[in-house]
């Protein structure tokens, strides 16, 4: 009996006191997963290569600056995205994804609009890419946007003949207003959009979808200092007016808006910051007999370009 209270040191095998672990090590471990998610298999090597292709890194910066490149993650964004002409690189569809009808129009939409590639990945790597959001195995990665510089959008116009209308947003931090503010440049007949570097919104994904597909066609410049981008329009002989509820002069009697002009719109809900509101030749506010105590970003610019366009016609 004392035998059997001696360690068997240096051998295999059991040893006095195992509680079970050799009874448990012969149990199951479920089935095997597919060769894709097998770490240190050749697929599953393959395919994560495929898919570190999109981490998003900041990129190059120019004139005007680049943003980094966006990820739009599930299936209904991704469709949307697509169907709005957002621009893409990069469609990655999971493995073994079940095919419902919103993947399947996905996938006609990105192979009818070309030059977007069709990627496939484990779910495991869209978990990492997307920082574990519920992307329903479908990713689109969207380009960087490249920035036009402040300066350029008035020359713009003067190579166009035409006195610059200009909106430049101060402290919007919602996409959707920047996209809806580029759409209304568009409409009537402005020349661009300039956004601050920080604490501002810019064109992602969100953007451009509000925008309608007019971004495509509108620039928008990202300025290093807001008040100094505007100190150079005046220079310029650009008469820069900031709305604000608070204004000395009312809408429709700024005669300036029929020259070169920038339009500046603050927050909904702090308005003009006050190195800003300073640099402004005019402060002005739209007439509201309704009551309203402020108007969203998209909103407020509309009507202030509808008066320009207005008078120059």
């Amino acid at each position: 009996m004392a035998a059997n209270n001696r360690r068997m040191s240096g051998k295999k095998g059991a040893q006095v006191g195992s509680g079970g672990q050799r009874r448990r090590g012969l149990e199951g471990k479920g089935p095997t997963p597919p060769a894709e998610m097998r770490k240190g298999h050749k697929k599953n090597r393959v395919a994560n290569a495929k898919a570190k292709q999109t981490v998003r890194r900041p990129a190059p910066r120019g004139r005007g600056g680049r943003s980094t490149s966006e990820l739009v993650v599930g299936r209904n964004p991704v469709f949307e995205a697509l169907r709005e002409g957002v621009p893409a690189t990069t469609l990655y569809v999971q493995q073994f994804i079940d095919n419902d009808e919103r993947v399947r129009e996905a996938l006609q939409l990105a192979a009818e609009r070309g030059g977007i590639n069709l990627m496939e990945a484990p779910r495991p790597e869209l978990d990492r890419m997307t920082n574990g959001l519920n992307h329903q195995g479908l990713v689109l990665q969207v380009p960087p946007y490249e920035y036009a510089h402040p300066e350029d959008l008035a020359a713009d116009a003067a190579d166009q003949g035409e006195d610059p209308i200009i909106v430049a947003l101060d402290g919007v931090t919602d996409p959707r207003n920047l996209g809806a503010v580029v759409r209304s440049v568009s409409a009537f007949g402005g020349h661009g959009v300039v956004v601050p570097e920080r604490r501002a919104a810019g064109m992602t994904a969100g953007a451009w979808k509000t925008s309608a597909g007019t971004a495509a066609r509108t620039p928008v410049a990202r300025a290093t200092n807001l008040t100094r981008a505007l100190e150079s329009y005046k220079k310029a002989g650009i008469t820069v007016v900031g709305l604000a509820a608070d204004g000395e002069v009312e809408l429709g009697e700024l005669e300036a808006l029929g020259g070169p002009v920038v339009i500046v719109v603050g927050s909904e809900g702090k308005g003009l910051s006050r190195l800003v509101g300073e640099t402004c030749d005019y402060r002005v506010r739209i007439p509201m007999p309704g009551g309203a105590e402020s108007l969203n970003a998209g909103v407020a610019a509309g009507i202030v370009l509808y008066e320009a366009a207005r008078r120059r016609a």
